[in-house]
């Protein structure tokens, strides 16, 4: 039994949808989301591995980017690859195509810096780059997809292991405070729950000055951090777009359930990691709503 948590209430964290994967597309829900960045604007995104297609490509995004004035902002991995040093991750940005649409930031290239996390039972505090203090609004444009350890990635994952420097993705791994020489070896609830703690972390320091977007295309049950991904296995869906980070997760989660077609392997990639528990941790934390209503824009 599929539960799906769109509603009509009206002071609901509202969710803008279109079917338009295309430059017009991304502008169209980003102009409905009526945000009005100000200041220096970051935008986080993943550059995805060397042998990753399935990545946000810059062709898509880079009007979007181009209206904000954004400096696109990544950190290194904590895995060897073509991230995991600056050095690595430099030429992964100019070949894939980002360094040619706009300034680029590696924020834990020249160290990091830890921020508080209130209220939380896994992580005391998120280590992110010490360039994140350097912006004064972030747009999370995130390729929603599956991930091999949380199941599936969005705007929650963009904003904590994304958001997090290398270190800061070791401790996450963890569960706790504990950085791992390992990432891959901690307990996989309190994993989730930390990075849950991590968003929120990221969230409360900006004060909610943030915007989300998700795409979902290329559906692989894999992340676009392997550089030797599984092909897509489900159709492309559309455009989502919030201000609450938890309730554009719920939307994509809720529409890789509700398809008709194509979304067993995503489902079982999803329930196997028992990925839905990071936002329930999210809600925990009172980042966000599992309660949306969503707004299809193509209905207009």
């Amino acid at each position: 039994m599929v539960t799906t948590y769109q509603t009509d209430y009206p002071m609901a964290s509202k969710v803008y949808f279109t079917r338009d994967i295309s430059p017009a597309g991304l502008m169209r829900v980003y102009r409905a989301l009526g945000a009005r960045p100000q200041g220096k604007v970051a935008v986080k995104l993943s550059s995805g591995e060397g042998g990753n297609k399935h990545y946000l490509q810059p062709s898509l995004i880079a009007d979007l980017v181009h209206e904000l004035d954004g400096t696109i902002v990544e950190c290194n991995t904590a895995y060897p690859g073509t991230r995991d040093t600056s050095e690595h991750h430099w030429q992964t940005i100019r070949e894939h195509g980002f360094a040619d649409i706009a300034p680029c930031d590696i924020q834990d290239e020249e160290g990091e810096i830890t921020i508080p996390v209130a209220g939380g039972k896994r992580i005391t505090g998120d280590i992110v780059g010490s360039h994140f203090p350097n912006y004064d609004y972030y747009a999370v444009l995130s390729h929603f997809k599956g991930h091999t350890m949380g199941g599936f990635g969005g705007a929650l994952k963009n904003i904590s292991i994304g958001m997090a420097s290398s270190n800061g993705k070791r401790r996450l791994h963890s569960g706790g405070d504990k950085i791992l020489n390992n990432p891959f070896g901690g307990d996989q609830d309190a994993f989730l729950e930390a990075m849950a703690e991590a968003a929120t972390a990221v969230f409360d320091a900006l004060k909610g000055n943030m915007l989300f977007i998700n795409v979902m295309n290329n559906l692989s049950v894999d992340c676009d951090c392997d550089g030797n991904a599984a092909a897509p296995c489900m159709h492309d869906i559309g455009v989502f777009g919030s201000l609450d980070p938890v309730a554009v997760d719920q939307a994509c989660v809720d529409r890789i359930y509700t398809s008709d077609e194509d979304n067993s392997a995503m489902i079982e990639r999803i329930e196997s990691r028992h990925g839905i528990h990071t936002i329930e941790h999210a809600v925990e934390m009172d980042l966000g709503s599992r309660e949306y209503q969503l707004v299809d824009l193509d209905q207009r």
